[in-house]
């Protein structure tokens, strides 16, 4: 899987671990997912093509570089909203799109339910925004639904990924680079990682 990538960074592991606790409330929780969102945003787009500006400074001009090309950002309804203010922090130009797919609690497969995409695709790259890679599904009908379109360049953009999803995600999509900040080894028999924590819409909304 030479398109995985694990955030090491330090406040990546601190932010997780604060993310991960059971005793952190709605609002806290919101704002770690942000927060952890920006920094593996900034990790899922060191490849960004740019091209070769000059800036006029007060004390002359200086060599710089300008993004070249668009951005949408694909946030997996519900739990991925919460990682979208994070990623337009970052990439406050980028197009937002949103896709729902619900789990059919029975076969654990995806349901989709909502897709708002334009009539063909006007960007170059899209960031799928889910914090939690569990058994894959959902992750891999996405791209499906983003292919079929025309997306031509994809890229996972999670926060906890299990093993089996991680290892689902990149047999079925090769070419779909993942970035998350943990990988946990387990799921239990209603599909959730272990140890993960917990269902990351519920505690984000407080519906849990």
């Amino acid at each position: 899987m030479s398109h995985l990538f694990v955030s090491t960074h330090p406040l990546v592991r601190h932010k997780l671990t604060l993310l991960r606790n059971e005793t952190t409330d709605h609002k806290k929780f919101r704002e770690l997912i942000r927060e952890i969102a920006i920094l593996l945003v900034y990790e899922a787009t060191q490849d960004l093509a740019t091209e070769p500006v000059m800036a006029k400074t007060p004390m002359g001009e200086a060599h710089g570089q300008r993004l070249l090309g668009n951005v949408g950002l694909v946030p997996v309804l519900r739990a991925g909203l919460g990682m979208v203010d994070g990623a337009w922090q970052m990439l406050p130009g980028a197009e937002v799109w949103h896709i729902g797919l619900s789990r059919d609690e029975r076969t654990l497969q995806p349901v989709a339910y909502y897709s708002r995409l334009p009539v063909s695709p006007t960007v170059d790259v899209c960031l799928i925004l889910d914090p939690m890679l569990a058994t894959g599904g959902s992750a891999v009908a996405t791209v499906d639904i983003l292919k079929k379109w025309g997306a031509q360049r994809i890229k996972f953009v999670g926060i906890i990924g299990s093993r089996v999803g991680v290892e689902r995600l990149s047999a079925t999509h090769p070419d779909v680079p993942i970035y998350l900040a943990a990988i946990d080894e387990k799921l239990n028999d209603i599909g959730f990682i272990v140890p993960g924590l917990g269902d990351a819409g519920d505690r984000q909304f407080g519906t849990g």
